[in-house]
């Protein structure tokens, strides 16, 4: 019965998706210079994924074959619709950014109203967000009912090869597999094409020939737009995609791995563990739904971050309430397990503790990022000191704000599993993730409304126009940085709950799950995995910095052309956008295929537990890394808005206050989208591709 009330959730916010794309494409584009702008961002955006895409199938068609032939008979089928669903969410939430930007712009000059603007930048970023949750968990579903449920004494193999595994768990697995190779390329290839355009336009446009920021002369600056969209939307939506599937397919896992060990208990009662976490995500879909209807219908005021915080406070707290109900009734009547300190109320408990957090370490991240709080503040009254000043400044920032989000997140992972075990710790997880529809919605609108100000001054509206725009890109620049403080937390619980259900997946039946941290082959991996992570952010820092390098050069060359800085001749736009394609896509391999190969190599080789230490080590030091990245990337970002919206006296756009808050900007610029970003999806993918394989390491390892 549940799995088909959460079916008929999905399908209604589907249809609800499709008729708000529609409703956005027919409101009016604006003048001919901005349909014809916006035809390039929307053209550009699409043409970087279809080729993108070439060697996304390339790579997901060839791991399906070789699960299928080698690992078990349908898991290919898994992997596909996996990489197809987070796809779909990721290219539908890109194209109705594209659409609503210019949208956002003409509203803005149809009714110099803040907060009439805000309504079309929120409805363009909720087809995003809905498309993450729905498209999320209608994979789930449709595989548990291809399945017929979870059967935890199933027993299947592949086509060719006879080793055996538990069928329906290897789909579920699979299935959050092909989630994280699209999320992974899209975030590598994507951070390195945003960003290296970013830093190409400032350089050029702010320090080499003194333009503003969005001027259309400067060819880079179309391809930084194309960027936002490629990036902040569509990688932003395969990753939270990835996350949400993660911690349902964990929970799941865990609760097969407790049922094993503990055979007392009855079928009744698994068939709870298993349908809980698939009811919580279709509460917290149907909680979304609705506080995104009630935030794009109602009447917004002047204050945008206001409106956008109630979106998110209605849809966390019917997660809260239906999670209740649901809890009571899913738990009331079966017999529980031990570790069920509270009874039916453990699982609900531990789910609140994750949406606890995801609200707590959203606050945590605006205080340190916003230009409403001092942290930011002080970043840019040291500004007139210099770029030296600033760096450190922001870098003492960064550091500084780790602690409370880890704090956030150790004492949710230890509460909820003192309530429930195991099985808590992969539901508090699940719980942060639950509203992830409004969540991805909110910070979507950052993207779209950046572009919305691009275009307003790259076609040359009126002040009053720009000054509307001005603030929803203020806005947006603290939603984007709350965006990614929860992309790195929920990271963060998804890859604790993996970790959980890795120990779970090897250990054989009726035994307890359990990894020895004191083992020097569990320390071994455990360095390994950290120093890993300071590679992997080495090598993208290098490769963007490389392609920002080459586009800047070029940008040059076409601003040195006869009628161009002059406004008389239009720069050659296609091809900086290809310039800024081909570098994204030459450069994202190498990352993205490392993530998956680490965890195999180290598996066949030193066995399970090298790569359980390998997991562990990698996850603390990337999540402060990842925390340090986006809040000091985001605090230099807003520091330098703070500077030119003239909130600094004596210090306004020129100034040398100004001309060092772009020096951390740019060095921000590589943390906060690039390397953050990043680093959640390379520790989840190593935890899933682990996940996936874990039975057969334990059996074929070289070192046991």
């Amino acid at each position: 019965m549940g799995r088909y009330l959460v079916l008929i959730v999905i399908l209604i916010t589907i249809f609800y998706i499709w008729y708000s794309y529609l409703k956005l494409k027919k409101l009016p584009e604006g003048n001919a210079e901005m349909k014809e702008l916006a035809a390039i961002i929307r053209d550009g955006a699409s043409t970087f994924l279809k080729t993108e895409y070439k060697v996304i199938v390339i790579v997901v068609l060839a791991l399906a074959l070789l699960f299928s032939l080698f690992v078990e008979k349908t898991s290919g089928l898994t992997i596909i619709s996996g990489a197809a669903m987070s796809s779909a969410a990721c290219v539908l939430g890109m194209r109705s950014a594209t659409y609503a930007n210019v949208r956002t712009a003409n509203r803005a000059k149809e009714t110099l109203s803040i907060g009439e603007t805000a309504r079309i930048a929120l409805r363009g970023g909720s087809i995003s967000g809905l498309a993450v949750q729905s498209f999320g968990l209608l994979g789930v579903v449709a595989i548990l009912f291809f399945s017929g449920g979870v059967n935890p004494d199933a027993s299947g193999t592949g086509l060719i090869a006879n080793l055996p595994c538990n069928p329906d768990i290897m789909r579920m697995t699979t299935y959050s597999l092909g989630c994280s190779v699209v999320a992974m390329f899209n975030r590598v290839a994507g951070g390195n094409y945003t960003k290296a355009a970013d830093i190409s336009s400032d350089i050029l446009a702010k320090i080499r020939h003194d333009l503003p920021e969005d001027d259309s002369r400067v060819p880079n600056v179309v391809a930084d737009f194309i960027g936002d969209n490629v990036n902040d939307i569509a990688g932003n939506c395969s990753d939270l995609l990835e996350s949400f599937v993660a911690t349902i397919s964990a929970s799941i896992m865990i609760a097969v791995s407790i049922f094993r060990g503990n055979m007392a208990v009855t079928d009744a009662t698994f068939q709870a563990t298993i349908m809980f976490p698939v009811i919580l995500g279709g509460a917290g879909l149907l909680s979304c739904l609705i506080a995104l209807h009630i935030s794009t219908h109602r009447k917004l005021g002047d204050n945008p971050s206001r409106d956008l915080d109630f979106s998110n406070w209605i849809a966390s707290g019917l997660t809260v309430l239906i999670g209740f109900f649901s809890a009571y009734f899913i738990f009331k009547d079966v017999p529980l397990y031990d570790n069920f300190i509270i009874g039916w109320a453990s699982p609900w408990i531990s789910a609140v503790m994750g949406i606890i957090s995801g609200v707590l370490i959203g606050i945590i991240t605006e205080y340190y990022t916003s230009t409403a709080y001092k942290p930011t503040r002080k970043l840019a009254g040291i500004a007139h000191e210099g770029e030296a000043f600033v760096i450190t400044k922001g870098d003492a920032i960064g550091s500084r704000s780790c602690l409370l989000p880890i704090v956030v997140i150790g004492v949710a992972l230890f509460v909820s599993g003192k309530l429930c075990g195991t099985y808590g710790v992969a539901l508090s997880a699940l719980g942060m993730l639950s509203f992830v529809g409004a969540t991805v919605s909110i910070d979507a609108f950052g993207p779209i409304a950046d572009n919305a100000g691009g275009l307003t001054e790259s076609c040359h509206l009126d002040e009053e126009v720009r000054a509307i725009t001005d603030k929803l890109d203020a806005v947006g620049n603290t939603t984007a940085a709350i965006g990614k403080g929860f992309a790195i937390g929920s990271a963060a619980f998804a890859t604790v709950s993996l970790i959980v259900a890795y120990v779970g997946n090897y250990t054989a039946a009726g035994k307890q799950p359990l990894l020895n941290i004191a083992s020097f082959v569990v320390i071994a991996g455990g360095i390994i995995g950290g120093a890993f992570i300071e590679y992997f952010s080495a090598l993208l820092t290098d490769h963007t910095i490389e392609s920002a390098r080459l586009m800047a050069d070029e940008g040059d060359l076409q601003l040195s052309r006869p009628g161009v800085l002059e406004g008389k001749v239009k720069p050659d736009y296609n091809k900086v956008i290809e310039m800024a394609s081909v570098q994204a896509l030459k450069q994202m391999l190498a990352p993205s295929v490392l993530a998956i190969i680490i965890p195999i190599i180290g598996g066949f080789i030193f066995g399970v537990e090298f790569v359980g230490g390998l997991l562990i080590g990698a996850t603390i030091v990337a999540i402060p890394r990842a925390i340090f990245m986006g809040n000091s990337g985001g605090a230099f970002d807003n520091a330098k808005k703070y500077i030119e919206a003239g909130q600094l006296e004596g210090q306004g756009k020129g100034s040398p206050a100004h001309k060092a808050s772009v020096t951390g900007d740019t060095v921000g610029d590589t943390r906060k989208d690039v390397v953050g970003v990043a680093l959640d999806i390379f520790i989840k993918t190593m935890s899933t591709v682990a996940n996936t394989l874990a039975p057969i390491i334990s059996r074929f390892s070289l070192m046991g």
